[in-house]
């Protein structure tokens, strides 16, 4: 319930402290889940502490409970182990301090683990987190590689000496960070999402060595694999052995089975770019050759040719061909102009010879009326009629005689 409090009418502290244990003894008792990461068992004491840790989160509550409680569990149960416990939360008033009191402990299996991961791993896979269109290539030669690992590993080192053997001028830019335990989750976000904010980070290696299946948990961390689908830049998992798949390797870029391997998988080998330079360039070399060689050959074979090799050949071979068309051609013509002339000839003779003109020369006469028409009866005519009598020389008048 609300308080009506002020400044001029405050609450003690005590006061407040019993209204929030009041509170809190109306809550009933839950299930709650937690790595422990103190285990306080002291000889003759009664009670247990612990402290139980959110793995995700940077959230611990302190749980009491009674050594027989504890005792139950001992044997499998120890500190960085992940517990369930039953427990109602308690106020302690003097000192201000929530806890939670155990009236139960059990230990999370690993079938109960593979589970949950399970679970997980269909719930992200249904959101498209490990989409292969997701997926963004790698570059071919980066030039600064980010590594997360832990400090001082194995893991760290295979990679940064197998990188190097393989491209001595590659960089990185290496974070240490708890790969297992209570803390590994937030340091290992924290720090891809550092190293996916530097620009010249070209591809991110998030690495561990092998371990048991709790040792490995926080690469399944929903958290972790979420900051890893947000990265804008390539990132590679390399944890664990070849057999061990977190969650992590599904949302990365690229699976790399060992550290080792993503050192080769991430950088190309200097020794074998320059072996296929050199093979790239052989084969180009063969192939440029082998198109000269094949040209030359062809235009050795063109210029061996007739045409090529006396070009002239050809048309003297045809001009004598020219010549005697051409004189055929005259020939032919002077036979068709001397047959048309005398052809001509004779017409002019026929047409002279048949025209009145000639006959007028042979000492003929054509009358012709005063109108023009030409006289050929004599009955065509009356007496004293004027007409003009036409002969090879000229013309003259006459009249008719009755």
């Amino acid at each position: 319930m609300a308080l009506n409090t002020s400044a001029e009418a405050p609450l003690p502290v005590g006061e407040v402290s019993r209204l929030i244990g009041g509170w809190i003894d109306r809550l009933g008792a839950v299930w709650v889940e937690g790595q422990i990461t103190q285990l306080s068992r002291r000889p003759g004491a009664g009670v247990v502490f612990l402290t139980l840790r959110d793995p995700s989160h940077d959230i611990s509550v302190s749980v009491t409970c009674y050594r027989q409680v504890f005792d139950a569990v001992a044997d499998v149960v120890t500190e960085g182990a992940r517990v369930v416990v039953l427990a109602k939360p308690e106020w302690y008033a003097p000192r201000g301090q929530l806890s939670l009191r155990a009236t139960e402990i059990k230990p999370v299996g690993v079938g109960e683990l593979l589970a949950r991961l399970e679970q997980l791993k269909k719930s992200l896979a249904a959101e498209g987190l490990f989409a292969p269109d997701r997926k963004k290539a790698l570059p071919f030669l980066p030039q600064l590689i980010g590594l997360v690992c832990g400090r001082a590993s194995a893991a760290e080192r295979d990679v940064l000496e197998n990188a190097r053997h393989r491209w001595p001028a590659v960089r990185f830019d290496v974070r240490n960070v708890a790969v297992q335990g209570v803390h590994a989750v937030p340091q290992v976000v924290q720090a891809v999402k550092d190293l996916d904010a530097i620009e010249d980070v070209d591809v991110i290696i998030v690495t561990r060595g092998g371990g048991s299946v709790e040792d490995l948990l926080p690469f399944s961390d929903e958290q972790l694999v979420r900051a890893v689908a947000s990265c804008r830049t390539p990132v590679v998992s390399a944890i664990g052995h070849e057999p061990d798949t977190p969650l992590l390797d599904y949302v990365a870029d690229l699976r790399a089975s060992t550290p080792t391997d993503a050192a080769k998988k991430v950088v190309p080998d200097v020794g074998e770019e320059y072996e296929r330079v050199r093979l790239l360039r052989d084969r180009a070399r063969r192939s440029v050759h082998a198109f000269i060689d094949r040209e030359e050959r062809g235009l050795a074979h063109a210029l061996a040719r007739p045409s090529i090799e006396d070009p002239h050949r050809m048309v003297d071979e045809r001009a004598d061909h020219v010549a005697a068309l051409l004189d055929r051609g005259r020939r032919t013509l002077g036979h068709l102009l001397d047959r048309a002339d005398s052809e001509l000839t004779h017409t002019r003779a026929r047409v002279v010879a048949l025209s009145p003109a000639a006959t007028l020369q042979r000492g003929y006469a054509v009358l012709q009326k005063a109108d023009g028409h030409v006289v050929r009866d004599p009955g065509e005519v009356t007496a004293d009629e004027p007409l003009r009598a036409r002969v090879a020389e000229g013309e003259f008048s006459v009249r008719v005689d009755a």
